[in-house]
């Protein structure tokens, strides 16, 4: 089965997701995991009916066995059918999950933020066939996720879990970016709207660079400048009415030439 990838959550996953969650991707395993199951009932099935029209009444009861064992195989059939019908390897924003187990269910879980190395495997049937396996890796010993088996598309989902690993976002064109951007049409960044919010122009050089890296209430710059910002405004003589600014060392030599130490006097 291909990958499923839509906001929409498949039909019994919304139990295992948290409020807030967002679905990433969710698959079943490759239809190639049935392929033993189907062969082999197959093949008993063949068996039975051969053995069947060569029987004697001598080796009658030879017969009735070959038609048990291959029910037996067709009953295992249904049972992987249904089983591979309820597992699912789910990727969202914050987790990677995968629910197995048809009696008694179980699911295994990963953050992303303790992933620190994901690979695949694809091996010469699963190159042909479309399927691969994924070896994750994380800072604990004991993983609950460690190997996700039969995985189909697995160089689509495995760019789609990096992306959301990395926090990658799709280039302009591609046509995850386009959904989104039909989702939100009335967004007000979006064409037509009003501008986005523009960082602060460098205070060196007005309406000039500015710092697109850095948010909008700090601007590197102007903290340099209010930390040398010591000065004190002065006023010149008369003939230079223009306002200066004076530091305030030199402010304290300027009146310490000025008047001089005073030093106290005794009586007389």
């Amino acid at each position: 089965m291909a990958a499923r990838r839509t906001t929409d959550v498949p039909a019994g996953l919304a139990p295992i997701l948290l409020p807030g969650e967002n679905l990433v991707t969710a698959v079943r395993a490759h239809w190639a995991k049935l392929a033993e199951p189907a062969l082999t009932a197959l093949l008993g099935f063949v068996a039975a009916v051969w053995v069947d029209s060569n029987v004697t009444k001598s080796t009658q009861a030879l017969g009735t066995i070959f038609w048990w064992l291959f029910f037996l195989l067709f009953a295992r059939l249904l049972w992987c059918v249904i089983d591979w019908h309820h597992n699912w390897f789910v990727a969202t924003d914050k987790r990677l999950l995968l629910r197995f187990g048809l009696i008694t269910h179980k699911v295994a879980m990963m953050p992303l933020l303790k992933v620190t190395d994901m690979s695949y495997v694809r091996s010469i049937p699963g190159q042909f066939l479309g399927y691969g396996k994924f070896v994750l890796e994380s800072a604990g010993q004991d993983q609950a996720l460690r190997e996700v088996k039969w995985v189909p598309d697995p160089d689509q989902t495995y760019r789609d879990i990096c992306a959301e690993i990395f926090h990658i976002v799709p280039p302009p064109g591609d046509e995850d970016f386009q959904e989104l951007d039909d989702d939100f049409p009335d967004d007000p960044r979006g064409p037509g709207g009003p501008p986005a919010p523009q960082p602060p122009s460098s205070p060196i050089t007005p309406g000039g660079s500015s710092f697109p890296d850095v948010h909008r209430t700090h601007n590197p710059i102007q903290d340099r400048l209010d930390s040398y910002s010591r000065a004190v405004p002065i006023q010149r003589p008369s003939d230079r009415p223009e306002t200066v600014y004076e530091s305030n060392d030199i402010k304290r030599r300027r009146r310490g030439a000025d008047t001089g130490p005073i030093w106290p006097r005794g009586d007389d």
